[in-house]
This record gives structure tokens, sequence and C-alpha cells, in this order.
């Protein structure tokens, strides 16, 4: 039934996309005196969401509402833009921390979405 609610459906493209995130920041951590290893990164889900080519559009339930559209968002993974240390590799480990806090932010923002969608769902349900 929730499933249908595009509240719902965004803070789970938000979740699924701090975990995208997250496991590219381990692998990153994990390969930090890989030599040649290069960095990569995906960009928050608020950059990634705005360049979508996708227009957010309202939804339409009834003839007198206006068009609605789709809600879409996709990752892209690119490599991150550091200097090579002398073996080759590119990870920072300063900034991988830092881009793991980051994700832990967006992961607890998407958390925090979908609680209070459900308590608006369950106050409106009456229980």
């Amino acid at each position: 039934m929730y499933s249908s609610l595009n509240l719902f459906r965004v803070a789970g493209s938000m979740a699924q996309h701090a975990s995208q995130r997250q496991a590219l920041t381990a692998q990153n951590i994990a390969n930090a005196d890989t030599p040649g290893y290069r960095a990569r990164s995906i960009a928050p889900f608020s950059e990634t969401f705005r360049d979508d080519p996708t227009p957010v559009a309202l939804r339409q339930t009834r003839a007198g509402h206006l068009a609605g559209g789709q809600l879409s968002a996709q990752a892209r993974v690119e490599f991150a833009d550091t200097e090579a240390s002398p073996n080759g590799n590119t990870v920072s480990l300063e900034e991988e921390m830092v881009n793991a806090v980051n994700i832990q932010r967006e992961h607890g923002r998407a958390l925090a979405i979908y609680q209070h969608g459900m308590k608006v769902l369950r106050t409106t349900l009456g229980r």
C-alpha cells in the first residue's frame, strides 16, 4: 500500500544511493595502498537528482490536476579528482573519511523522511 506513495519511493531511493556511495567509499579505503588504483566516487543524491534529465513533476490523480511524471535519479560512478601519489594511487584517506560522514548524514536523512512519512500515515489512519 505505502510503496505507491512518492515520499516512500524517494526515501528508498535516497537510502539506496547512500548505500552505493558507502560501498564505493569502503572499496576506495580498502585499496588505499594498491598501486595504480584510481579512487571512484558517486555524487550526492541532491546533485544526482538535480542533474537528472527526467523532470520531476506532479502526479495526476484526477483529470483536473496537472499532468504528472515519473521520479528517477541515476547514480554515475566517476573517478575522483585527487592528485596521484608516487605509486599512481589517487585515494585520499582524509577525503574518504569526510565522504563517509556525509554519506552517513544522507542515510540518516533518508531514514528520517521515511519515519516521518510513516508517522503521518499512521496518524491519518488513526493509529
